[in-house]
């Protein structure tokens, strides 16, 4: 069944532009000290019980008062401008389980965590750990460009530990904002995004199928990924055609355009939460530090949303892997 075709341009906070986004009060909620000791007492309760991710519920890990203004930010992922950053954890002040224990807990009261790989890994870690040279080795474990993308879950986390000695800058672009530029510009190609694609990481036992593009219920996702979609049409010996390959160079194009993107530097406990249907997300190349534990370091969450909207049958539901076996 072939989606319906969004004709008109999308208005509403969710079709932002990097200039839209400069004044940082819209999108930031700065931890309070009061906040702060909420997550400490829940920190020592759940340490006090022996308890450590994913071994709790959110029940376990209440946050006093920062629960009302977490869940306003909530409806802001699915509702408005899809995208916030929780500022001024003080991780210094914890060792890396400690850490790992928050951020989980933070995380439950958003939504539910959802396994990274197939192994089920509910944290990740975004590091310069990997093999550049070798194929198998996942963009997020180098320091290279990442490209823009949405990740397999109603929502992506990022909580930074340490930065990178240069670079690392974090980026986000708005789909809607994607798509009304696309319209605008090129009308004929819009209808090469709502056809399905092969993506090779949402099924494990072969490429999946999905559109770029989804108009449904009066929402418009996106699911965007090119390395996948270039890897699927391989594994399914369907080379992509010239048309759909400078289709994907045209989204690639309008994504990196200066005015479209919205850059922010991660700084040492920001937490970074975005809507993966409604904002792509990506991180410029940078320069490490030979050291290991100086290296730059955040971890990741995939969560489940609660309010999460309703997708077309055509663009199916995703919430992390399939678990191995």
């Amino acid at each position: 069944m072939q989606h319906p075709l969004l004709t008109e341009e999308i208005t509403g906070p969710s079709a932002w532009s990097g200039a839209d986004m400069a004044d940082t009060g819209r999108w930031t909620l700065q931890l309070s000290e009061d906040a702060i000791a909420s997550i400490d007492a829940a920190l020592a309760g759940v340490q006090a019980r022996g308890m450590i991710p994913p071994a709790f519920e959110k029940e376990d890990f209440p946050i006093g008062s920062l629960a009302a203004p977490l869940a306003i930010a909530a409806d802001q992922l699915e509702n408005g401008c899809g995208f916030f950053v929780l500022r001024g954890l003080p991780v210094e002040q914890y060792d890396d389980a400690q850490i790992a224990t928050i951020y989980y807990g933070i995380g439950l009261h958003l939504g539910t965590p959802v396994g990274q790989n197939p192994q089920g890994d509910l944290i990740g870690t975004v590091m310069n750990v990997g093999d550049i040279a070798d194929p198998n080795t996942r963009v997020f474990q180098t320091n290279a460009y990442l490209p823009y993308h949405t990740d397999p879950s109603d929502a992506v986390c990022l909580l930074c530990i340490r930065k990178a000695r240069d670079g690392g800058l974090s980026s986000l672009v708005s789909a809607a904002a994607i798509h009304n530029a696309i319209l605008r510009e090129h009308p004929a190609m819009l209808g090469l995004y709502y056809r399905p694609y092969y993506y090779a990481h949402l099924r494990t036992d072969g490429a999946g199928f999905s559109p770029i593009f989804s108009y449904h219920d009066g929402k418009l996702s996106c699911r965007y990924l090119r390395q996948y979609i270039e890897l699927g049409h391989e594994q399914r010996e369907q080379p992509l055609t010239s048309v759909e390959r400078a289709a994907l160079d045209l989204f690639d194009a309008v994504s990196q355009r200066e005015e479209m993107r919205l850059d922010m530097m991660l700084e040492p406990g920001d937490m970074q939460f975005a809507n993966n249907y409604m904002v792509l997300h990506s991180r410029n190349a940078f320069e490490d530090s030979e050291a290991l534990n100086e290296r730059r370091k955040l971890l990741r969450l995939w969560l489940k949303m609660p309010n999460a909207r309703k997708l077309s049958p055509d663009f199916p539901g995703r919430n992390g892997f399939e678990l191995a076996g």
